[in-house]
């Protein structure tokens, strides 16, 4: 049971640092809390329900979750969000807690409010090493997820846009005085880390057979927990509070068997960790 609990750990935690990512990259950039971030988690996931109804094909169907994502994130990004950088910070924050209500009612309306079943067949096996069991839908979010991960490291360290990206997030103005187009970069984030979140709605869908309409709901404030957790703006900070994260919930509450919610666990170690370590994990005052 021990190794089985390992395993559907590593799993959740790879599906929250995919949330988590763009949400911190974006505050990394802009500084800020771009909690309609969830409600485009939440549109990956039934874009990509959409396609694979028409398609059949579970890889066409998880681009087009990502791609559809990314576009909204692009949409919101110009739209609502540039035009407010120069008011104070909490402007785009209510802007962006308005945006994520209307999208849970827009899906409520056009996609109506039960549970649609996301039954793909991804043609991939599962895995098994001793006690050490990974399930076909298992797999494949690692498959994904480290995948997704290897690409935005090697597009943030080996590339110029990358270290552009990288630059205006520790100094926009500095980086462009050196030549950096700022407003690119903003923009190629939102499309970086909007397709993640498209690309984890899909594996969630999949994973729990079903897409809804309230389904970025619990991820809307847990990603905004495992971001402070991680160190605001803390790439690696983020991808090591999610699967830290996404371990302890599933040994509190599935070997533990502590009786708290299991979403109060980001919440719990978000608490212990800056009682000791004010700027998070891997954060910097």
């Amino acid at each position: 049971m021990l190794w089985q609990q390992l395993a559907n750990g590593i799993a959740v935690g790879s599906v929250y640092a995919l949330i988590s990512l763009g949400l911190t990259m974006v505050y990394g950039i802009l500084r800020i809390l771009h909690v309609a971030h969830a409600g485009i988690y939440t549109l990956g996931a039934y874009v990509g329900l959409l396609a694979f109804r028409f398609l059949g094909d579970f890889w066409l169907s998880l681009l087009a979750g990502m791609v559809g994502a990314a576009v909204a994130g692009y949409l919101v990004e110009r739209l609502l969000y540039m035009p407010l950088l120069h008011l104070p910070r909490i402007a785009p924050l209510i802007v962006s807690i308005g945006l994520f209500t209307a999208m849970e009612e827009g899906f409520r309306i056009v996609a109506g409010p039960h549970t649609l079943t996301y039954n793909a067949d991804m043609g991939l096996g599962s895995i098994s090493l001793g006690a050490f069991r990974l399930t076909e839908t298992q797999v494949l979010i690692l498959l994904v997820t480290f995948g997704i991960l290897f690409f935005l490291w090697a597009f943030l360290t080996r590339t110029r846009m990358g270290l552009a990206m990288r630059a205006c997030a520790m100094d926009a103005e500095t980086a462009s005085s050196f030549g950096a187009n700022v407003s690119a970069m903003i923009a190629m984030n939102f499309l970086l880390g909007s397709a993640m979140a498209g690309a984890a709605g899909v594996l969630i869908g999949v994973y729990d057979n079903q897409v809804w309409p309230t389904m970025g709901s619990i991820p809307a404030y847990k990603a905004l927990a495992i971001v402070v957790l991680g160190g605001l703006g803390n790439i690696p900070g983020t991808v090591l509070a999610s699967f830290i994260v996404g371990l302890a919930e599933t040994f509190f509450i599935g070997i533990l068997a502590i009786p708290f919610p299991r979403d109060a666990v980001a919440f719990i170690a978000m608490i212990l960790v800056l009682m000791f370590k004010p700027y998070g994990l891997l954060g910097k005052a």
